[in-house]
């Protein structure tokens, strides 16, 4: 018979458990599988991220896209990037279709308070802004890293200035260590505000970090611990022989994924001494593989970020929760991908929605009611930068196509619709065995056709950018949102890429709007010609910005009669007015020299209502 105390144990436990849990999602970027010393790694120490690996469940066969955008849009809609239309980047195709729900909607109609803390990537204006999708506490930085086109002048990983709850605020410290910090001061004020109310809200903590993503800038004191740890692995014949250049952005690549597992210690410390750590579902992954991985240490893979390979998209995921009923710490293997998160946090907070996803719920198999099915294929497609192109074409890569395509079944890959290769016996890649098994390719390439006809109406579907909607009202329009070219650094800015390309826009209201067309954002305040001066940063430097011939400015939005205006050596920008009708249209513009010869469009446009 059981005794008093054992029946009272177990209720106390049910009682902990049938309380929702809190989810905490942290995903870094660009960090490879092999970046995490619990995979092998040759030189980097990460003991806190190997502690979670430790007593997690490990998605040993976990799959995301090889590029970032792709992969956020498909963890928190568990949509596949053909369908949520976040397929790139850059290139304007990285906003997230406007009506699906996501992980922080579907747990804020729960009940649950939100945030994010750190890259979002999938559209900086209403209505593709985090705030907009269901985050109720928000700070971050838009596009693709600290210092892309659309971010604050000059931001350089450290005291930057960063977009909180719709406005800007400048934050102290380097940006991985703000982020953490501003995620557990959120935390506690949601249990402080519980507290108060005598409510018991879950919370959903996002905390995508930027790093170790370029530029590499980290703290000295991270580099100088990891150059010493480099130099034993070298003397210990640990590390190829790098030239120099790669070895130092190595050096600080690593230590900023060192930062990275010293902050995520932090965040681990605070959930145990608040209480929080037993019921709160923490998942740690990678948003692609890694930059640096074939140069030096890749996990037995092939391939890097951006690539169909292996090393491209097979990923780190680990899923902790000590309360839960999902077994104790152990490998889980079979084919899962990032979709399934969505539908399996959903599940484990029991949480119901009618919403559909591509992934699937793995809870079952966490709690060992069922396997992942050997019959399970996955398709991995995303759309390529369009590098070399300086103006928007129908051939360009940031066109999804279904040859792009990667097929994921048991241990084959089928590559490109050509290549096809058996992990189980040449987990190098180097092999392609597309002719030797034709029923293999059949079964897959049937797969893929019956995915990609499904998918093909509305993988390329660009979304538009609003302007003139109440809920934000200025916008600034980035070149980074030019359909199909890429620009979306502020290196290119300084350096003055010779692009153009347009603006998909929705006109949320009919009427007079004003149009400020700029080279440099309002920020730098500098002329339309005039360069930029360099600028030595905390742990780096930004070029000298090249001056540019500009003697007069054009506009053109879709089919309406197009403007111009002369530009003179001091203007900062050139202001056109234009009346729209309410819907969908283009918006085009030049800068040109004194013989009215294209020099570039506008890097930035700022757009309001009259």
């Amino acid at each position: 018979m059981k005794t008093l105390a054992a029946i009272l144990a177990v209720s106390l436990a049910y009682a902990a458990v049938a309380e929702q849990p809190n989810v905490i999602v942290v995903m870094t970027d660009d960090q490879g599988y092999g970046e995490l010393s619990a995979h092998g790694n040759p030189v980097l120490k990460t003991p806190h991220l190997d502690r979670l690996h430790a007593r997690s469940l490990r998605l040993t066969d976990f799959h995301v896209a090889p590029m970032c955008t792709p992969t956020r849009g498909q963890l928190l809609t568990g949509l596949d990037a053909a369908r949520n239309a976040a397929i790139n980047v850059s290139s304007g195709r990285t906003l997230l279709r406007a009506k699906l729900p996501t992980m922080a909607s579907l747990l804020a109609k729960a009940g649950y308070r939100t945030g994010l803390f750190g890259k979002w990537h999938l559209g900086d204006t209403y209505p593709y802004r985090p705030e907009d999708r269901g985050f109720q506490e928000t700070v971050w930085f838009p596009s693709s890293h600290i210092n892309s086109t659309p971010d604050h002048w000059n931001n350089d990983y450290f005291d930057d200035t960063f977009r909180h709850n719709g406005g800007l605020k400048k934050y102290q410290g380097y940006c991985t260590d703000v982020f953490f910090t501003e995620a557990i001061k959120w935390i506690k004020a949601v249990q402080t505000k519980n507290q108060e109310q005598g409510a018991k809200n879950p919370f959903y903590l996002y905390l995508p970090t930027n790093t170790p993503h370029w530029p590499h800038w980290v703290p000295q004191k991270h580099r100088d611990a990891m150059s010493r740890d480099y130099e034993q692995a070298e003397a210990a014949g640990k590390l190829p022989k790098l030239p120099e250049r790669k070895r130092a952005s190595l050096i600080s690549y690593l230590a900023m994924i060192r930062n990275i597992d010293d902050n995520f210690g932090r965040l681990d410390k605070f959930l145990n001494e608040a209480g929080l750590a037993e019921n709160t579902i923490v998942i740690f992954l990678n948003d692609n593989g890694s930059t640096f991985g074939p140069d030096y240490f890749n996990a037995g893979m092939r391939g890097r970020k951006t690539q169909l390979w292996e090393g491209g998209h097979r990923v780190s995921c680990f899923i902790r929760w000590p309360d839960g009923n999902i077994g104790k710490p152990r490998n889980i293997s079979g084919l899962t991908q990032v979709q399934d998160l969505l539908p399996t946090v959903l599940d484990l907070c029991e949480v119901k929605t009618d919403a559909r996803f591509n992934g699937a719920s793995l809870k079952p198999v966490f709690e060992g009611e069922a396997a992942i099915s050997n019959d399970r294929m996955l398709v991995i497609n995303y759309s390529r930068m369009p590098h070399g192109f300086e103006f928007a074409a129908p051939d360009s890569p940031s066109i999804m196509r279904r040859e792009g395509a990667g097929v994921l079944w048991q241990s084959w890959r089928l590559l490109e619709d050509r290549l096809l290769y058996n992990l189980a016996r040449d987990p190098l890649q180097r092999t392609n065995v597309f002719d030797r098994h034709p029923q293999v390719v059949a079964r897959m390439r049937s797969h893929l056709d019956t995915w990609w006809s499904d998918v093909k109406d509305v993988a390329n579907e660009p979304q538009p950018v609003v302007i003139g909607h109440p809920k934000q009202d200025p916008v600034m329009l980035p070149a980074c949102e030019w359909l199909d070219v890429f620009i979306d650094q502020q290196l290119q800015t300084r350096r003055a890429d010779l692009k153009n390309g347009w603006w998909e826009l929705q006109v949320a209201r009919g009427g007079h709007y004003e149009f400020e067309l700029r080279r440099w954002p309002r920020e730098a305040n500098l002329p339309l010609t005039a360069g930029a001066p360099a600028v030595k940063t905390t742990d780096g430097e930004f070029i000298e910005g090249k001056a540019l011939p500009i003697a007069n400015a054009r506009i053109r939005l879709g089919t309406r009669p197009g403007q111009s205006c002369r530009v003179r050596p001091d203007d900062k920008h050139v202001t056109f007015k234009v009346w729209l009708p309410e819907g969908r249209t283009r918006l085009y513009t030049w800068f040109e020299d004194a013989k009215r010869q294209s020099l570039l469009g506008a890097y930035h446009v700022y757009v309001r209502k009259l």
